[in-house]
């Protein structure tokens, strides 16, 4: 089903792969108000199979594999508008990512982006802000297994959102690895803890916000955790930290802790995660945490249903930051911050475009990629006119674009480095018929606007049958464009050398 065809109010489908758990969560939007439909959460201990050399391990990689075909099968009848899947930081650090991520997609049946840190964090605030809106500055805390999250906000509006390198998992792994529990590792976590947190002492100070909320993962285990012992309604202050790590203490062992409502997914992580939230209250001024709704997947179904809806308006990279497609609002935002020719980049665009739907008219999420790449192809040359492509690329897949993952991100970046020169840079992604439609058309815009003046974009048309691009154009255009034509013959000896695609040019109109 098409992103065009769906209701808005049809259920969507978020799975948050974190480094601990992997959750399936699906709602749907009615009149503004979520509501949940199904959740199942499945521990996976995803973050503790990272080897010393960044390598995620072959028994992980089969226990996430596990839980995607358990969760493939729930997600029967959901078209892949309705089905978004986020990876976190464990998929950020390990090195041998794609190999699993192409693994995980076949199994899963749908594609799974990875997620910056801040990105995750940004959707962590959509989620608590829909499903717990509240007045005056909040600091939103989200523990997971190899990353926090924190996040100042006002409102709907995330206001500064960073992610630091540090979670129970993690923590429990270096620290408390057979274990034993005692008053020295405590000590040796919350240093390592407090090193990791320091470069957000300021922008997280106690005056900056006037309410702490905490998300998710650690904070409702140990928030469930003192409601079964009775302690302030499961609100987490220092005073009753202080006390479960007494517990901890008493045991001695983490086999011989007895705490009422500890779960045993959770029982090999506790020690880290107190020493983090114990860390963070400490370091932070936290005088009260109150466990909230809403967490990342809740902000991925939102971020969704926005998505579709700014879809069904036709948004634009022009698009206001609070309507429609917050992915229009960031490169919009990345256009004025790189200098970006904004005339150049819309006429680009335009013919991108118009090109694009002719060769592929139902493709809707192929055309938004290239209309985001064209709208920030030149946005490198703030470094430098040569190789501004290159510079182009590199900052596309490497800048905080907020709503974009670090995989579309690369897939823009890929987009934008194919603009123009020798295809062999991009030869291995173009087997993908997409992304070769999208390089070849790019690349046909800039041709044609390569004299930076105004360009009909109705001009040229394009039609493929898969193996053979036509383009196609009247006589009398190409007799009065004697240069454009040249470029555009290049362009077929180009493609001739290293691309899927056979360009032909149709000069008969």
């Amino acid at each position: 089903m098409s992103e065009s065809l769906l209701s808005l109010d049809a259920p969507l489908a978020a799975i948050d792969m974190g480094s601990n758990s992997f959750r399936l969560e699906t709602g749907q939007m009615v009149r503004g108000r979520y509501r949940r439909l199904h959740y199942v959460k499945e521990t996976v201990r995803l973050g503790a199979g990272l080897d010393a050399n960044g390598l995620l391990t072959e028994d992980a990689a089969e226990r996430g594999l596990a839980c995607l075909r358990r969760f493939a099968l729930m997600l029967t009848g959901f078209a892949s508008a309705q089905v978004r899947a986020v990876a976190t930081q464990t998929l950020r650090e390990a090195r041998n990512r794609d190999a699993f991520l192409l693994r995980a997609q076949a199994v899963l049946g749908h594609p799974i982006e990875v997620i910056s840190g801040r990105e995750e964090a940004r959707l962590i605030y959509a989620g608590v802000a829909h499903l717990q809106p509240g007045d005056g500055r909040r600091l939103v805390i989200d523990i997971g297994g190899r990353s926090t999250e924190m996040i100042l906000g006002e409102g709907e509006r995330a206001i500064k959102a960073e992610s630091f390198a540090v979670g129970s998992v993690s923590l429990s792994l270096r620290h408390f690895p057979d274990g034993v529990l005692s008053a020295g590792r405590f000590r040796a976590a919350q240093v390592a803890a407090g090193a990791e947190l320091e470069e957000g002492l300021a922008p997280f100070a106690p005056n900056c916000w006037e309410k702490a909320l905490g998300s998710s993962g650690t904070v409702g285990a140990v928030s469930q955790l003192l409601v079964a012992a009775g302690r302030d309604d499961g609100v987490i202050t220092p005073k009753n930290l202080q006390w479960l790590i007494q517990r901890c203490l008493d045991a001695g062992h983490i086999d011989k802790l007895d705490l009422p409502g500890l779960k045993a997914d959770r029982r090999p992580v506790i020690a880290g995660g107190l020493a983090l939230l114990y860390t963070l209250a400490a370091q932070f001024g936290i005088e009260r945490l109150a466990p909230t709704r809403g967490a990342l997947r809740q902000g991925v179904i939102i971020e969704l249903h926005q998505r579709l809806a700014a879809q069904r308006l036709g948004g634009a990279p022009s698009a206001p930051a609070l309507v429609g497609d917050r992915r229009d609002a960031s490169v919009a935002e990345l256009q004025r911050r790189f200098e970006v020719d904004l005339a150049q980049a819309t006429r680009v665009r335009e013919v991108a475009l118009a090109l694009y739907r002719g060769a592929a008219p139902d493709d809707v999420e192929g055309a938004r990629e290239l209309g985001w790449a064209a709208a920030l192809h030149e946005m490198g040359l703030m470094v430098s006119h040569h190789d501004h492509h290159r510079h182009s690329a590199y900052l596309l897949a490497h800048v905080d674009a907020p709503a974009f993952s670090q995989t579309q991100q690369r897939q823009l970046a890929n987009i934008v480095l194919g603009q123009r020169g020798g295809l062999r840079k991009v030869e291995q992604a173009l087997v993908d018929r997409r992304f070769a439609l999208q390089v070849l058309t790019l690349r046909l815009a800039a041709i044609k606007c390569h004299a930076r003046n105004e360009a009909d974009p109705d001009a040229l048309s394009l039609q493929t049958d898969g193996t053979t691009a036509r383009l196609r154009f009247a006589p009398a255009w190409a007799e009065a464009r004697p240069r454009t034509l040249y470029l555009l013959q290049e362009e077929v000896t180009a493609w001739e050398r290293s691309g899927p695609l056979r360009l032909v040019l149709d000069g008969n109109g």
